[in-house]
């Protein structure tokens, strides 16, 4: 299903496995009292637009951070420049370094970080197009990785799966 909806839908422009996985994600983190903040890169805000898509996401989305380039990494997450440039703005390194900088930066108490290459070009052998790293962090506890290549299968598609395991993955570490 694709995460935006067409044009002219009048149940919001968020899909509904998606809003209902974000639903689920805001109740868990509001019966823990956890906060949330999102690091995003290759999804440019999607992920905090699912999550303030659901009603009462207020009470515990606390930020997003869109740091598209890696300046905006380091200046707004205190990512290492050259963390970046030994491994790479797209690694397992960077991704955890996001989602830390994310808690630091917050009032959060839980963070999750997503860096990758949705393509059409960008990527290499090495780092093919669809390689997308996400990390999520609790603050004083869980840190969590997870290395996805979804495949040349279009940029769309990459930004959506990125985030339908984004919130996986934060749903872990909030418990």
């Amino acid at each position: 299903m694709d995460f935006f909806r067409p044009s002219g839908s009048n149940r919001g422009m968020i899909a509904d496995d998606v809003r209902d996985q974000a639903r689920q994600l805001i109740e868990r983190a509001k019966a823990r009292a956890v906060r949330i903040a999102a690091a995003e890169s290759c999804t440019g805000g999607l992920i905090a637009a699912a999550l303030t898509s659901i009603p009462g996401a207020s009470d515990v989305v606390e930020r997003g951070f869109v740091t598209y380039s890696n300046e905006a990494k380091s200046e707004m997450l205190a990512v290492p420049a050259e963390l970046i440039a030994r491994k790479g703005a797209v690694s397992m390194e960077v991704a955890l370094a996001m989602a830390d900088g994310a808690l630091k930066a917050s009032r959060a108490d839980a963070a999750v970080a997503v860096t990758g290459i949705a393509g059409p070009a960008g990527g290499s052998e090495a780092k093919p197009v669809g390689l997308v790293h996400i990390a999520a962090a609790r603050r004083g506890g869980a840190r969590l990785h997870e290395e996805c290549r979804f495949g040349d299968v279009g940029r769309e598609a990459v930004r959506e799966a990125t985030v339908r395991k984004a919130l996986e993955l934060l749903a872990r570490v909030v418990g």
